[in-house]
């Protein structure tokens, strides 16, 4: 993985020392809270309900166990004791002082890492495929696309106050792990006819009030300029995006307003322009950043005990075909780990829960950790010999959930919980989802689903491209929860369809068992998923089940 350089220790170090000096002023009294506000979203904190939160940038999702010992050792020293991951590739403490903030910043540039541009209108945290360099699938590591970005991005004088917050996300796969098209740029690593790597660029994807998803406006754009074309992007949209309406300020909605064509003529002529001024950098800044990310030695490992287990630890082989993906080396798998127990928070790791995946990684995954954005953690490089001692070392943290892609790994932002810009609660909502199907024991006979959950309409759960979106509202001082059909975030994404009114809190679990007990009615088959069974049918027998009342009342 890319290891800081003197450039990037004394930056990070400068910006520490900066707001160290605005946090005293802003506890002295010399800086309102309003003044301190931008100050402090460059920064990565936020103002919560209750308490700062400090959200911490994982470029691309990668740490490696240095790291997340250090993010358990700031849990534990100045939080209270745990950190949730977020769905972009982030890590967020929900309760620092003010005054332990910048010891907290401090602490990070230790072992490279920082909170800038994890908040305001800038290039947010550039995030990739969590399965990337060890997928079997992949045509290359969109980690290295992502770090060149992040370097360029990274404090880039031009785009420190764009209209509205961007997103950028990278897949080195035909298959989409990186939800691309939701995002303001998304980036496919391709190879054409002749052998030659580049890139499907797409703009204008979004979720929010106003779901999107993007458009191809290059389809297929040469390595070696990738940096200008991406800057004459941004730039257009620095100019032409609107500024006077925050809630229309995306380019989504430049694209919407002025037409793929217009907009496409208007990159391509900043493009032009752009071209010279990156000449021979791109190439030289590629060179070293492969350098960086070298894939490790595999090392295959005698795996007796993994056949032992295979077959006789029903446990065992439960969780290993639910949490693992095949490697591209076939003596090593792919292990995601849980984060969703159920009754739990989607998300949240406990300190003891980060050194034990941190120790984990150190001594069986050569030294790799992966955050995804649905929240899990990932292994991605683990021989399968290694994989008995990993599962019972999980079981003992309670990490062993063998649930990813089920019902319960449920995506869910921290909702009104601890946001201040929600309107209902979004984590027990998962929790009364995971625990009634966990006592109906319905969720293997289900089978692949994707349920999420967002607290507001800014749709930080991802729940417009859940097979079921669940989206909390207010309606008149009580909480009223919207379900959406059909949503999807692979590379066939879709945007759901909202399915009817929505549900109180408390009919919204019957209301959700009658539509899976409907989807297991309809499928033709145990293979067929509720996403293919929807696409088939269509929302109009799910609504039925949804809205039983209302179906007898019009007939």
């Amino acid at each position: 993985m890319y290891q800081y350089n003197d450039f990037d220790q004394a930056f990070v170090r400068g910006r520490v020392k900066e707001f160290r000096g605005q946090v005293e002023r802003r506890l002295s009294g010399a800086l309102t809270e309003e003044e301190f506000k931008p100050l402090r979203l460059k920064n990565g904190l936020y103002l919560q309900l209750h308490a700062y939160m400090l959200r911490v940038a994982i470029p691309y999702g990668t740490l490696d166990s240095r790291q997340m010992r250090r993010l358990a050792d700031i849990a534990e020293r100045w939080d209270k004791g745990y950190g949730h991951f977020t769905t972009r590739q982030n890590v967020q403490f929900n309760w620092p002082r003010l005054a332990d903030v910048p010891d907290i910043l401090d602490a990070l540039a230790d072992v490279s890492m920082h909170a800038i541009q994890t908040s305001g209108n800038c290039i947010r945290n550039v995030t990739a495929d969590h399965f990337a360099a060890a997928a079997d699938d992949e045509i290359e590591d969109p980690r290295q696309t992502a770090e060149l970005l992040r370097q360029w991005s990274t404090d880039h004088p031009e785009f420190q106050y764009l209209p509205r917050k961007f997103k950028i996300a990278v897949t080195g796969s035909q298959n989409d792990r990186a939800v691309t098209r939701a995002h303001d740029i998304g980036i496919r690593a391709l190879q054409d006819s002749d052998g030659r790597h580049g890139y499907e660029i797409l703009i204008g994807g979004g979720l929010g009030r106003t779901p999107m998803l993007g458009q191809v406006v290059r389809s297929f754009l040469p390595k070696e300029h990738l940096l200008p074309y991406i800057e004459a992007i941004l730039r257009v949209y620095n100019l032409y995006g609107r500024r006077d309406n925050k809630y229309k300020a995306r380019i989504k909605i430049l694209l919407h307003e002025t037409g793929l064509t217009l907009l496409q003529n208007q990159i391509e002529t900043e493009f032009q322009a752009c071209q010279s001024r990156f000449s021979g950098i791109d190439s030289e800044l590629r060179q070293h950043i492969e350098q960086a990310f070298a894939p490790p030695s595999f090392v295959a490992v005698p795996h007796d005990q993994f056949d032992i287990r295979m077959t006789g630890d029903s446990a065992f082989s439960e969780w290993f075909k639910t949490n693992t993906a095949k490697h591209r080396d076939n003596h090593h798998a792919i292990l995601t780990i849980s984060l969703k127990p159920v009754g739990g928070t989607p998300g949240d790791a406990t300190s003891s829960q980060m050194r034990v995946i941190a120790d984990l990684a150190e001594q069986f995954g050569y030294n790799e950790i992966r955050i995804s954005h649905e929240q899990n953690i990932i292994l991605p490089h683990l021989p399968l010999g290694h994989l008995p001692q990993v599962y019972d070392r999980l079981r003992d943290a309670q990490l062993e959930t063998a649930n990813v892609g089920l019902l319960s790994d449920i995506i869910a932002c921290p909702g009104m919980d601890y946001c201040a810009l929600a309107t209902a609660r979004s984590i027990p909502v998962a929790q009364e989802i995971s625990q009634r199907f966990d006592t109906l024991r319905l969720e293997r006979k289900i089978g692949p689903i994707k349920i999420k959950i967002s607290g507001c309409i800014n749709a930080c759960g991802h729940h417009h491209v859940g097979d079921i979106g669940i989206l909390g509202l207010d309606r008149a001082g009580v909480e009223n929860y919207q379900i959406t059909l059909g949503g999807d975030a692979s590379e066939k994404a879709r945007i759901g369809k909202r399915a009817g009114p929505g549900f109180s809190f408390d009919d919204l679990i019957p209301a959700l068992e009658r539509l899976l007990e409907a989807y297991l009615e309809l499928r033709l088959m145990p293979e067929e998923t509720f996403g293919d069974c929807h696409r088939r049918l269509g929302s109009e027998p799910f609504q039925r089940a949804l809205y039983p009342a209302d179906v007898q009342q019009a007939a």
